[in-house]
């Protein structure tokens, strides 16, 4: 039997590392953070990071639906089994003028979050991503398999787009921000795929006068609920595949986060997933097997199953083994 073992190690509750940014164009594309005709998928991955790791608090913009970001820790974000394991913060906030008395509503911009296990031990983001279910994971007004693609502009103007269910729009732009809108480093086609949820924003206003009100999702959004609250934390047991077959995963390494909605509320602009930084909720919880300190040379390496990561101590650090395969804490390949 694993000895579970209480280990004192130095490690930030806070998101650590940006792997890729890939914004839809936005109001605040180009801005938030700041991009340059210069600039790679390589750089702007660093801005994000710069940005919001190791709580950071700026903003990162995703722009309009299906704008993402991966990032991760430098450990593994542990399930619980039955309380919330991490936190993504954003800039959602409640409104007290909101007509709608059933629900929470004001500044909600929801983003669908993922979450993967790295199976294959080589600390990037390329193994199997699980959706964290939220509330409106089975609502009939969620549409799974969407796509979209945004085309570049000429010049300083509206960003078309078509989707792959027969419909088209744009991205507006607007008097409060004067930037090129579509992504300096990216393509000049974007299309991003993944699930749609129903716009969440009710035109409040009366006399011709315009006042959105974005509501809430119950649970399961990223910049869905304000920051204090517990509609921002998630659980890893909440994943599912691409069946929606719930799965069950000890431990995570990356997250991903796409905005949810594709809908633009007059003024205010389309709406867009922004994220100010992620947190571990319990980032000393040991890996659910945890082996004593041993040599290098005497781990088990056929005793160990692929899918179940152990954590050990070699030389008094902890280091996590996976199949036949040793890492550091940050991830990096030691044997």
């Amino acid at each position: 039997m694993s000895l579970i073992l209480s280990i004192l190690m130095t490690v930030s509750p806070y998101l650590a590392r940006v792997y890729e940014y890939m914004p839809a164009p936005g109001q605040f594309v180009n801005a938030m953070p700041v991009a340059t005709m210069d600039d790679t998928p390589q750089t702007m991955a660093a801005k994000a990071e710069a940005a919001i790791a190791n709580n950071a608090g700026k903003t990162v913009c995703l722009g309009a639906w299906g704008g993402y970001i991966v990032f991760g820790f430098d450990h593994p974000v542990v399930n619980s089994g039955d309380e919330y394991d991490f936190r993504i913060k954003g800039n959602a906030t409640y409104a007290s003028y909101a007509k709608e008395t059933n629900r929470k509503g004001g500044a909600s911009e929801p983003g669908i979050v993922m979450v993967s296990y790295d199976a294959n031990g080589n600390g990037l983001p390329d193994d199997t991503w699980y959706e964290l279910a939220g509330s409106e994971y089975n609502s009939p007004q969620t549409i799974r398999h969407y796509a979209v693609t945004y085309t570049r502009p000429n010049g300083l103007e509206n960003v078309p787009w078509t989707d792959n269910r027969g419909g088209s729009g744009v991205v507006p732009r607007n008097e409060f921000h004067q930037q090129d809108y579509y992504p300096l480093w990216a393509p000049d086609e974007l299309t991003f795929t993944g699930s749609r949820l129903a716009p969440n924003a009710v035109d409040e206003g009366e006399n011709g006068e315009h006042s959105f009100i974005l509501y809430c999702y119950d649970y399961g959004y990223a910049d869905n609920h304000p920051n204090k609250t517990d509609g921002c934390k998630f659980c890893i047991r909440w994943a599912v595949d691409q069946n929606g077959v719930p799965k069950d995963l000890q431990a995570i390494h990356f997250v991903k986060v796409y905005t949810a909605v594709q809908q633009v509320c007059g003024w205010i602009g389309e709406t867009s997933t922004e994220i100010t930084g992620a947190e571990d909720l319990h980032p000393d919880m040991p890996l659910p097997d945890t082996q004593t300190d041993i040599p290098l040379t005497d781990i088990p390496w056929s005793a160990q199953n692929p899918e179940q990561p152990t954590k050990i101590l070699i030389n008094g650090q902890i280091h996590i083994l996976r199949g036949e395969k040793v890492y550091n804490a940050q991830g990096a390949l030691v044997k």
